[in-house]
């Protein structure tokens, strides 16, 4: 098993050129090899690798040094399971990843790769399959349902910051206390590191007061309530309705990913939303959509979800406006 796709290779194979290497010197490449990827990177690949690894157990093919014929016929596999073409690259690029650490040819760079890849892509498809956008109008009917309990409080405040920086959910979870600056006009929040920012050089967003979501109210309503003045900014709540914490953690628990997913999910179907339309990627768009939606610039948008690549922004604000000016408006 890996905790980088290196460790699954055989280790005569993955050591050979590094035969003379003190072990505590191998062990501190090995960290910042993984460092090198984001975290959720790292446990993506992981994954695909032992799926990979378990297919070739059955099927009877070697997995390190894999031949190309072997990873053709897996993702091809892969496809015919109902994996997602992005899905199918992600394990390609696994495969890819765990052979280049380990110093073997890598078989994903093979023509038979490549055609199998690309009859995937023609015959599935790439078309990103899209989740509702929860926008300001949606976002403040959710808020009004959810229940002033501790956990509610944490919710909401949760939503609303999400929605109004428009943050990714490891942004979220990942936010501390510290992170906070108050201002006139709402809050700086601070965020370390994100996806289009793996080197951790930061960028600031600005959350203003608002009177429509209030998000800098419902953030600090929540962390009144639970005492917080220091640490991770969301953290889980137990049933008792007390803030979790661990004995043996020297640092109070934090949300995590699938948590944030989970959250809003449930506050949009108590609202009387289908949850399968929605997911943590939607307070993201949502804020995008709604922004477009108002007229806001382009430039100013990206300044709050930190998209680096305008064509992403510009898609979600032809769909916001696919109906405003249309050309056959005047005659149809």
């Amino acid at each position: 098993m890996m905790t980088e796709p290196a460790d699954a290779i055989p280790v005569e194979a993955s050591t050979r050129s590094r035969e003379n290497l003190p072990a505590e010197f191998l062990q501190q490449v090995r960290a910042y090899q993984r460092a090198s990827k984001a975290d959720a990177t790292v446990r993506a690949y992981s994954s695909d690798w032992r799926e990979f690894q378990g297919w070739c157990g059955r099927t009877g093919f070697p997995s390190a040094p894999a031949s190309p014929e072997a990873v053709a016929a897996f993702l091809v596999a892969e496809a015919e399971a109902g994996r997602s073409t992005s899905a199918v690259g992600r394990r390609c690029a696994a495969i890819r990843y765990a052979h280049k650490l380990a110093k073997q040819p890598d078989p994903t760079d093979d023509e038979e790769v490549r055609a199998a890849m690309k009859g995937i892509r023609r015959r599935i498809g790439v078309a990103p399959k899209r989740k509702a956008a929860a926008t300001a109008e949606i976002l403040a009917a959710v808020l009004m349902r959810i229940p002033d309990t501790l956990a509610g409080k944490r919710d909401r405040a949760l939503l609303a910051l999400g929605f109004a920086g428009a943050f990714r959910r490891s942004e979220l979870v990942a936010l501390n206390v510290t992170d906070l600056s108050e201002h006139a006009d709402g809050l700086r929040v601070r965020v370390r590191r994100s996806k289009t920012d793996q080197e951790g050089q930061g960028v600031e967003k600005a959350i203003p007061h608002g009177r429509l979501i209030r998000p800098v109210a419902l953030l600090r309503e929540w962390l009144d309530a639970a005492g917080i003045t220091e640490g991770p900014l969301f953290r889980p709540v137990s049933r008792s309705g007390n803030v979790r914490a661990v004995a043996n953690l020297a640092k109070p628990p934090r949300l995590t990913t699938q948590a944030v997913s989970d959250i809003i999910k449930r506050h949009l179907e108590a609202a009387g939303l289908d949850p399968a339309l929605f997911g943590a990627h939607s307070l993201r768009a949502g804020f995008i959509t709604t922004g477009a939606e108002r007229g806001a610039d382009l430039a100013r948008i990206m300044d709050v979800s930190g998209h680096r690549d305008p064509r992403t922004v510009v898609g979600y604000i032809r769909r916001a406006n696919a109906f405003k000016d249309h050309a056959g408006g005047g005659f149809l």
